[in-house]
């Protein structure tokens, strides 16, 4: 029984390059064709959310890549309503309230007021963080260990900009 080629795949796969490379006899690596589709789309970069990253954000990725050393001082104006409404999705349903009392639920009731009102405040350094709350938990050996819990727009905000360095 013959068989015929397989007609729906036409790349050829790279092969693993010999151990004696040097040799004129090894076998040289073959290349692979390019893929198919999405290609043009080089320049963006996905964060973990899987959300597109501006333009200004690969922007300083690249001059991060390129000056070791460079102090980055300023940038939480790369933070978006978006990725406060993203950030917003990612925390806990049911965590505990910080010194505001303000839980999950409250907050999505007036959501867009919210966030509007939260990156307006950013955007204009008029946000400042609130203390956190302490509570102490129990250790076996009798000790306690101090948790900080923090407030709800305080995580929005720190979410958004891991979201940010991230990228």
């Amino acid at each position: 029984m013959t068989y015929e080629p397989e007609k729906s795949d036409p790349s050829i796969l790279a092969r693993k390059p010999t151990n004696k490379s040097g040799r004129s006899e090894a076998e040289s690596v073959e290349r692979r064709e390019g893929a198919e589709g999405n290609t043009d789309e080089r320049r963006t970069r996905r964060t973990l959310s899987r959300e597109r990253v501006s333009s200004g954000l690969d922007r300083v990725r690249e001059r991060a890549r390129q000056e070791k050393k460079e102090r980055f001082t300023a940038l939480l104006h790369h933070v978006t309503a978006d990725q406060l409404r993203a950030a917003f999705s990612w925390l806990k349903r049911d965590a505990a309230p910080g010194v505001d009392g303000i839980t999950w639920q409250e907050y999505g009731q007036n959501l867009e007021v919210n966030l509007a009102d939260l990156h307006a405040r950013l955007h204009r350094g008029a946000y400042r963080a609130q203390p956190s709350r302490r509570k102490f938990i129990p250790k076996e050996d009798g000790r306690q260990r101090p948790l900080g819990i923090a407030s709800l727009e305080d995580k929005i905000v720190q979410r958004a900009v891991v979201e940010v360095l991230n990228a």
